[in-house]
């Protein structure tokens, strides 16, 4: 204690202390958090996939900030990210992109923000620098654990090699060994080409496929259909969970708890922790709620 009254004017001193009382709080949220936690597949690694909406370019770019957004909120966690799949868009962003997330409370902190994003804000693509809203989505389902897994008749699988194309990006691992795997009873779809070897990337896709195809088995016997998917909505106008606005006024809202934040470019840089913990204190206490998106931003 002596020594601490004698160092009380010791900056360096002061800066370690609130270096130390920043990384206990950062841990206590994390700690809060998690203990709202505690459904069945919570603690699974998940498989995520986002959707560009209808708009083309501009959604499809939408789709790709959104994607960086989670893989930055990913790399904050300390989650490992497996991308297995992005389909570039014509001009600009992404169609469509899938990835598996690892991680403690993977699939239970990610599916809190399942659900339609809407962005508004003046284009870039736009020579007459007009105000556009776009629209992209984000859907998981939880990974399964090994024991979970069940077996898959090959003479129902179609598989089916091809080049994977680049998105002019990072995101993607050019190879010759991609993979596309066809479910033939349900038509479900799964494609990879994150790796160079053709063998990992039919690992990765089966993993997938099994993931999706477990998920429409629980939803075939169980009556609480958005216990693991939700409620699928058109991705549009009416449907968002989440409305990123960047014109006239910077504006971060949550439809579902009112949760708002200011700084636009802190939440896309990945800081989406205040909304997680928001939607899951709510859904906790069953105060959840949806509200329409202001109409000044339409």
């Amino acid at each position: 204690m002596d020594e601490l009254l004698a160092d009380e004017d010791d900056p360096e001193l002061h800066a370690e202390l609130r270096r130390s009382l920043r990384s206990l709080e950062t841990d206590l949220d994390r700690l809060e958090l998690e203990s709202l936690l505690g459904g069945e597949y919570d603690d699974n690694d998940a498989v995520a996939s986002i959707h560009a909406g209808a708009g083309g370019t501009e959604s499809q770019d939408w789709a790709e900030m959104l994607l960086r957004m989670y893989l930055r909120w990913a790399e904050r966690r300390g989650f490992h990210v497996e991308l297995d799949e992005v389909l570039p868009g014509e001009e600009a962003g992404i169609k469509s992109a899938t990835f598996i997330l690892s991680g403690p409370h993977a699939y239970g902190l990610l599916s809190a923000e399942r659900g339609v994003h809407r962005l508004v804000r003046i284009s870039p693509f736009d020579a007459s620098r007009r105000r556009h809203t776009s629209f992209a989505s984000l859907d998981i389902i939880p990974l399964l654990e090994e024991e979970a897994e069940f077996e898959i008749d090959p003479k129902d699988l179609r598989i089916d090699t091809y080049r994977a194309s680049s998105a002019g990006g990072q995101h993607v691992n050019v190879t010759d060994s991609a993979i596309r795997i066809t479910h033939i009873p349900t038509n479900i779809v799964v494609s990879c080409q994150n790796e160079r070897s053709q063998h990992k990337n039919r690992a990765s896709a089966m993993k997938v496929l099994k993931a999706r195809l477990y998920d429409i088995r629980i939803k075939e016997n169980q009556a609480k259909l958005d216990q693991i998917s939700g409620v699928k909505k058109e991705i549009g106008f009416g449907s968002q969970i989440r409305s990123y606005v960047m014109h006239p006024y910077q504006l971060v809202k949550d439809h579902r708890t009112k949760e708002q934040v200011n700084d636009v470019t802190r939440v896309l840089d990945g800081d989406i922790d205040v909304f997680i913990k928001s939607y899951l204190m709510k859904k906790s206490s069953g105060t959840l709620g949806v509200e329409a998106p202001d109409e000044d931003v339409d």
